[in-house]
């Protein structure tokens, strides 16, 4: 049998539980939510039945199924004796954040208002007080930003600094043809000597050695590279921190066949040795 690491996550109702699990579904987590907890130990052994997950699974269990607390012990106990590695995430937040959240959404409590979202609080916590005592981590979210959130899960799940790598979309295009509509960050080097108004380097693109060599070898490419760099090398591990996946830089001059290409090229080799998955594209190379 194939051993999983398993995550449960489980706690209040309006504590983040749903922004966890979207975190850990981007770590490459298989995630499941609101499984009956019973199906655990089936779920685990699709694998032995030719069904592919990957090593790490994630499953929502809360109050939305009342029957998960009457057995979850056993059904847990289940899961480690099979060789599966078992965590149990707790998300919290004090009772006047979860009434909050819960006026913001308009959202029904899953226990019902017969006596308020406050008895339903008071309710829920009395029903999971043991699986809280259970919990290998307990998260607060009462002061936490959903991108905070974020960062706590793939801190908790990769220890500090892991995670996956944040993905760099590293693009060059044309001003004439309108900037990309993806793009988290534009930069203009229009400011560089063009290539195109010099006859032998009209034909070629960013992508050749003369082109490259000519706009490289501009002081102001020289003075930008240095200050751009410097910027990213601040501007990356703070999108990391923030929970941020992905990060589509966009580099534009006039045509998008020279200046851009050359630049892009440059910050492609530069960023190759980053903690990062890179994908570089030139969207307007090939125009004329």
């Amino acid at each position: 049998m194939s051993r999983k690491r398993v995550v449960v996550i489980t706690g209040l109702s309006g504590s983040g539980k749903s922004s966890a699990a979207r975190a850990l579904e981007d770590e490459g987590f298989f995630v499941v939510d609101n499984l009956p907890l019973a199906l655990l130990p089936e779920l685990l052994d699709l694998v032995n039945q030719g069904v592919r997950f990957t090593s790490e699974v994630a499953v929502v269990i809360d109050v939305r199924n009342r029957d998960f607390l009457a057995g979850f012990e056993a059904t847990l106990q289940q899961v480690v004796a099979g060789g599966h590695t078992l965590e149990i995430y707790f998300f919290d937040a004090s009772d006047e954040v979860l009434i909050r959240r819960y006026s913001e959404t308009r959202r029904r409590h899953p226990l019902g208002t017969k006596d308020g979202v406050t008895g339903a609080i008071i309710q829920e916590r009395q029903l999971l007080t043991r699986l809280r005592d259970l919990a290998t981590e307990m998260i607060d979210t009462s002061l936490l930003t959903p991108h905070q959130l974020r960062a706590r899960v793939v801190q908790i799940v990769h220890g500090q600094g892991g995670g996956l790598p944040l993905a760099v979309q590293l693009q060059s295009f044309g001003f004439r043809y309108g900037i990309p509509a993806a793009s988290d960050m534009v930069m203009d080097v229009r400011f560089l000597p063009n290539p195109h108004f010099v006859p032998e380097l009209q034909p070629l693109s960013g992508l050749d050695a003369p082109v490259s060599d000519f706009v490289l070898s501009q002081e102001g490419s020289q003075e930008f590279l240095r200050h751009f760099k410097g910027f990213l090398t601040f501007l990356l591990p703070q999108y990391q921190a923030e929970g941020k996946s992905y990060l589509t830089i966009s580099i534009g001059c006039t045509g998008g066949r020279h200046r851009s290409v050359a630049i892009v090229e440059e910050l492609k080799r530069w960023l190759a040795a980053d903690n990062v998955t890179l994908q570089v594209s030139h969207r307007d190379i090939a125009k004329r």
